[in-house]
């Protein structure tokens, strides 16, 4: 199975998405658009993973949720990642509490490591992902979507799950959510 970790954005955020994306698909008709409902910031892939596998990674997993207290971010902004004329792939911004964002994301990468998940070389930046080009040579549309997004605030998600995904036929499938618990305050007794 193909796996994945991430942070949802709730479901404000996939109507604001779902209406962001439909004026922005008329801009780039011929993109491959990810479904709204899957609005989601992937932290650490892990690719091909065997079931027996699920438990060490659930258990190294948790207390990564204990460690992190829900946080705040926006989505705001956009643009393309690939060659500047033939753009690839078509992002929205992420602001807000992105330190956040970063520190769960390389605990997570962590604590994956020594299971066999390398850590990627990139520096981790966080994007929503809206859009791929079907062309292998880009789609110069995308710099029309990238003006559109200059201007759009899509509002604010609360962050509270760590969860880790199954990508199958095309959907997304939670095997696993933890809630982010934050550190545990632990008062002494007199």
């Amino acid at each position: 199975m193909r796996l994945f970790t991430a942070v949802t954005l709730g479901s404000t955020m996939e109507a604001q998405a779902t209406s962001g994306i439909e004026r922005l698909r008329a801009v780039a008709p011929k993109a491959r658009w990810v479904k709204p409902e899957g609005v989601h910031l992937t932290l650490v892939f892990l690719g091909e993973v065997a079931e027996a596998q699920l438990p060490a990674i659930g258990d190294a997993l948790t207390p990564v949720s204990h460690h992190h207290a829900p946080f705040t971010l926006t989505i705001e902004g956009g643009g393309c990642f690939g060659a500047p004329r033939h753009p690839h792939v078509l992002w929205a911004g992420v602001r807000g509490n992105t330190a956040a964002l970063e520190a769960l994301q390389a605990e997570v990468a962590t604590v994956l490591e020594p299971l066999g998940f390398p850590r990627e070389k990139r520096m981790y930046t966080a994007h929503l992902t809206l859009a791929r080009s079907k062309d292998p040579r880009g789609d110069a549309a995308f710099l029309e979507c990238r003006r559109v997004l200059e201007g759009e605030r899509w509002g604010e998600a609360h962050v509270e799950h760590l969860i880790l995904f199954e990508s199958k036929g095309g959907h997304y499938l939670p095997r696993l959510e933890l809630p982010l618990a934050g550190p545990q305050l632990q008062f002494r007794d007199r």
